[in-house]
């Protein structure tokens, strides 16, 4: 349960860190306001929760947690996530991993953009202790509207790593695609792929990949499917190259 405990503080110092930049950004968003007025939040925050547990012929435990926040105005974009998953099946651990993404873009036009991103991956089960990417580059928005988005991304990236026992620092490209559809701005599908090859090592190749649904059951909780990849053509010996995880929980919006 020690890896629970760190997942929670993680979030909630995720929770404190984006609470602190809103004050930075704004520092009358605490302060009351008289009169009341339409604007939409300077963040769009949610907070996920799934847990499963089975007791009789097995004995299994399994947890994931993760919170997301997005900010968007006319030249800037901010998106801030944070997930951990943690799991035992008869006493046995078989997941554990923390993810983070930040990633802020700067739009040149309506469309175009640059954009830079840091990715942080821990998953004791593949022997990976860290693996920190730091991607910049440029977007462009080929579908852009209240309702539907749909931007590719490219440029090089830096990937600093150690994976059993062993630390390797590399370079590499990026290229991704991510697509959502909204409905009613409560209703959402949504999927993204990157891949990131080594630039001088052909046979060594990252690929992340995520597709999800959401759909509310009140007006502040909904309920969301995720199905998540991450496969690595180089993983650890005795390891699988591909770990699938299939996600079902709550998601709080706040």
């Amino acid at each position: 349960m020690k890896k629970f405990y760190f997942i929670a503080l993680a979030l909630a110092v995720f929770i404190s860190n984006v609470r602190a930049i809103t004050a930075i950004v704004n520092p009358n968003a605490t302060k009351p306001v008289a009169v009341a007025t339409n604007q939409p939040p300077l963040w769009e925050s949610t907070l996920s929760f799934g847990l499963t547990l089975t007791r009789g012929n097995s004995d299994s435990i399994l947890t994931d947690a993760a919170i997301k926040a997005h900010r968007n105005n006319l030249t800037n974009e901010v998106t801030l996530s944070l997930e951990g998953t943690y799991g035992k099946d008869h006493a046995v651990k078989n997941n554990e991993s923390l993810h983070g993404i930040g990633q802020y873009n700067h739009l040149f036009s309506e469309r175009f953009y640059g954009f830079a991103r840091g990715d942080g991956f821990h998953d004791g089960i593949a022997d990976l202790v860290y693996r920190f990417t730091l991607s910049p580059g440029v977007g462009y928005y080929f579908l852009k509207d209240k309702e539907t988005t749909l931007a590719v991304e490219a440029g090089p990236s830096y990937v600093l790593e150690k994976l059993d026992g062993s630390r390797e620092n590399y370079a590499a490209a990026r290229v991704a695609e991510r697509f959502q559809r909204k409905w009613n701005d409560r209703t959402r599908i949504w999927e993204n792929v990157e891949f990131l090859p080594q630039f001088d090592k052909e046979d060594n190749f990252l690929m992340n990949a995520e597709v999800g649904v959401e759909a509310p059951l009140t007006k502040r909780i909904s309920l969301s499917v995720i199905l998540q990849d991450n496969y690595i053509n180089l993983p650890a010996p005795g390891r699988q190259r591909n770990d699938l995880k299939l996600i079902s929980g709550l998601v709080y919006k706040f």
